[in-house]
């Protein structure tokens, strides 16, 4: 078993560097054959100063690393004690219309652009999970792996998973047929039959499903 990295170290460094209020930007679904690709940016206090009033979030971690129910534990403490966060997300629609790495890219941008409307902050840097730059702001830094590497990173996995799946719990009271509360809208056997069964729901990304649509004419 590998040892967990020291998240909070790596954002620490970042900060050394001349960049105190450091930011880190990630999302969730963009593989998903419908819903919205959610992306969210969180700008944590130190270390010191969050484990004295939140010690649970020594838990932050890689949202894929932490059960559904961790997540929704450590959700509401991120939002209570970072100090500033923002969601944005790109729905079906605009995937389908611009692709989903540029959907993904606008989702980024509207996340950050909802931090520094609700909180009169503004990040010195961005470390972005992945490595495709979203060309937000001059001070960008793409993170291979940095949900599992920086806390700030982390912090905004936790985020961008959780209002992406409760949105498509949401979204299964109204399409009850597709089983999105159970699958949250990934390509699984469950969801292809389910479209073989009903077609395609307007929630659907029809760029993610060409074979569907050309097999149903």
């Amino acid at each position: 078993m590998t040892e967990k990295a020291d998240l909070f170290l790596f954002d620490h460094l970042v900060q050394q560097e001349g960049f105190p209020l450091v930011c880190g930007v990630d999302e969730a679904g963009r593989g998903p054959l419908a819903g919205s690709v959610v992306a969210a940016a969180v700008i944590l206090p130190p270390q010191q100063e969050l484990m004295q009033k939140c010690p649970i979030l020594a838990g932050l971690n890689d949202s894929k690393k932490l059960s559904e129910k961790k997540r929704e534990a450590l959700f509401e403490p991120i939002c209570e004690n970072a100090l500033a966060y923002g969601i944005g997300q790109a729905d079906c629609t605009e995937i389908d219309e611009l692709n989903i790495l540029k959907a993904t890219f606008l989702a980024m941008k509207r996340a950050v652009e909802q931090l520094e409307k609700n909180f009169p902050l503004v990040p010195d840097i961005l470390l972005v999970d992945g490595n495709a730059d979203p060309h937000i702001m001059e001070n960008t830094r793409t993170v291979i792996k940095g949900d599992a590497n920086s806390a700030s990173i982390a912090a905004a996995s936790i985020l961008a998973k959780v209002i992406r799946d409760r949105e498509m719990i949401a979204l299964d009271k109204v399409y009850p047929q597709y089983g999105f509360a159970k699958h949250k809208g990934y390509p699984t056997k469950l969801h292809y039959e389910r479209i073989e069964e009903y077609g395609i729901s307007p929630i659907h990304r029809r760029s993610f499903l060409k074979k569907v649509l050309q097999k149903n004419g």
